[in-house]
């Protein structure tokens, strides 16, 4: 972990691409985190914006159609391998199988939208063996709504936390401007008072 995070203080476009990449093989690194970070990053200029796009855009179609192609190689058999039986279930196979068939390209559309069935999705297009350009279409498609959606959250929220900053740092100012014009105001009162004592 800290590793990952000192390649993406260092390099964030190769840490960024790689999050994407791990998350998608099942290391602990959420799709939607990284995104929102990518945001977060573009809000405060560590990475610039279309570069940073591109970047994580390779990413989440790469490890879609990893999973995709995964799915592909092993068949039904996927819910007995080591690695990718924990995602996926028998149970779980056999109802996106019967989604597919009603619903064919829109499994792919909708899915992708949510965090628990995303990886599930993209193994049950491969073992229905749904042609490669449509997954692909699809996912490129409705992958642009995923960006633009959790890349915003984290681009909204890094704003938000600088003009939080500047208004910490405004206030700061203000409040020392304040304290100066109290003790002014204590200092000059005492002056008067005194004044007015000694005569």
């Amino acid at each position: 972990m800290p590793n990952i995070s000192t390649l993406v203080e260092h390099f964030p476009y190769i840490g960024l691409f790689l999050l994407l990449i791990l998350g998608g093989i099942g290391f602990p690194f959420p799709e939607d985190t990284t995104l929102i970070l990518c945001g977060f990053l573009i809000s405060t200029h560590v990475v610039k914006p279309v570069p940073a796009l591109l970047v994580v855009y390779a990413g989440l179609l790469i490890t879609d159609f990893s999973l995709y192609f995964v799915g592909k190689k092993y068949g039904r058999m996927i819910v007995n391998h080591k690695r990718f039986h924990k995602i996926i279930s028998p149970e779980r196979l056999l109802m996106l199988e019967t989604k597919f068939n009603k619903k064919g390209v829109f499994v792919i559309l909708i899915g992708r939208h949510l965090v628990g069935l995303r990886a599930q999705i993209f193994l049950a297009a491969g073992v229905m063996r749904m042609s490669a350009l449509k997954f692909i279409m699809a996912d490129a498609f409705s992958s642009i709504f995923t960006m633009a959606l959790m890349i915003g959250a984290g681009y909204m929220g890094g704003n938000s936390l600088e003009i939080i900053k500047r208004d910490i740092t405004r206030i700061e100012h203000i409040g020392i401007l304040l304290v100066i014009i109290l003790l002014a105001t204590y200092l000059l009162f005492k002056y008067v008072k005194f004044m007015r004592l000694g005569k």
